[in-house]
């Protein structure tokens, strides 16, 4: 079994030149504003004040960091790691050109950022469908990097009775979804990032 431990906030940055030094492997996280983004990382973690919740969705300009180990609870052994928390896109009450600025640095960062190992792009299980999800997995499947990886994850999982989850994992068979709320899915998240981020570099040490 894998957890989380040791998270804490490093700083934040608008953009690439100002981010910190790449210096472990780093999981961005990207949502449409409102969809409990903040809310995951803090069960991640299982801090609840480390990424902080806006009332304001889409308020957030900056992008965030968070150092972090992931531990395995038989040995001990631990493999750091850095959460990187993306600017809620399509929702934010800014000025055009405060916007424009903004999606620029947010570009720049996500196609240059080489210690980016895996992008998870959450999704709210009510709205599977949005043309704006689909923009960004277009992007990202454009500028994807050999070794890095996309995760699809469903929020909300709560909101949703028997019949809907199991039309939703129909839909998108082999499919994860938590619920903040209710901490369902969460450890298994868990699970599949760190087999992500450490499984072939040990399959590599061991060849």
């Amino acid at each position: 079994m894998i957890d989380i431990i040791n998270a804490k906030f490093l700083t934040s940055a608008p953009n690439i030149s100002m981010a910190p030094e790449e210096e472990r492997l780093e999981v961005a996280f990207l949502a449409r504003s409102n969809v409990g983004k903040s809310s995951l990382l803090n069960s991640l973690v299982n801090h609840k004040g480390m990424a902080k919740v806006s009332a304001t969705p889409g308020k957030t300009q900056l992008i965030n960091f968070f150092d972090l180990e992931f531990r395995d609870q038989e040995s001990n052994e631990r493999q750091a790691a850095r959460f990187v928390d993306l600017p809620g896109f399509g929702y934010a009450k800014v000025s055009k050109s405060i916007k424009h600025q903004w999606q620029r640095s947010l570009n720049q960062f996500i196609a240059e950022r080489e210690q980016i190992k895996l992008f998870i792009h959450l999704v709210d299980c009510r709205h599977t469908d949005l043309a704006i999800d689909a923009e960004v997995d277009a992007y990202l499947e454009e500028i994807l990097e050999g070794d890095q990886v996309l995760l699809h994850v469903f929020t909300k999982m709560d909101k949703l009775n028997q019949k809907e989850l199991g039309a939703l994992k129909n839909k998108f068979p082999g499919s994860l979804m938590v619920s903040n709320t209710k901490k369902r899915g969460i450890d298994k998240l868990i699970q599949v990032i760190h087999e992500i981020l450490f499984t072939e570099d040990e399959m590599q040490e061991d060849s």
